[in-house]
């Protein structure tokens, strides 16, 4: 099933006007039920109040078009607390735990964490944690290619 264009413009403009992206917008059926999931995202962490506030504008926009005839419910929520991040926009999570994949490995592994302590146009400078003790990792940017938050246990 297909959104179309008019209603996924509309959808995408009132998300951007609250300050999010949109990252994801599917309309399918699940288990009998016709779900219309908005997926959005944000550089901070999106919390459950980004949530309800979403829902509501996006619940009243829908009501104001009445695009879908059946009976459906709308599901608001964001990428979660490890969600991907594009490795070009790393600069913007200095001072944040990341997991980080790398094409060539360090020291025999290819997934580091840790948190990003400095990064400039070649590098990026990794806090991680070496049994008891931190170092700090310089990796090349080239050798990055995949990223996501991640969860300091």
């Amino acid at each position: 099933m297909n959104i179309d264009q008019k209603l996924k413009d509309a959808i995408t403009n009132k998300v951007n006007s609250l300050g999010y992206d949109l990252y994801e917008l599917t309309y399918k059926k699940e288990n009998g039920d016709f779900i219309l999931r908005v997926i959005i995202d944000k550089d901070e962490i999106i919390n459950i109040d980004d949530i309800e506030i979403v829902s509501t504008s996006i619940s009243e926009l829908l009501d104001e078009l009445d695009p879908i005839k059946e009976n459906y419910y709308l599901d608001v929520t964001s990428l979660g607390a490890e969600k991907p991040l594009d490795i070009n926009k790393l600069d913007k999570y200095v001072n944040k735990y990341v997991a980080i994949h790398l094409t060539n490995p360090y020291k025999g592994e290819n997934n580091l964490e840790g948190e990003i302590v400095e990064i400039n146009n070649e590098t990026l400078t990794l806090k991680i944690k070496n049994k008891s003790r931190y170092n700090n990792v310089t990796l090349s940017r080239k050798e990055i290619d995949r990223a996501r938050l991640a969860i300091k246990f």
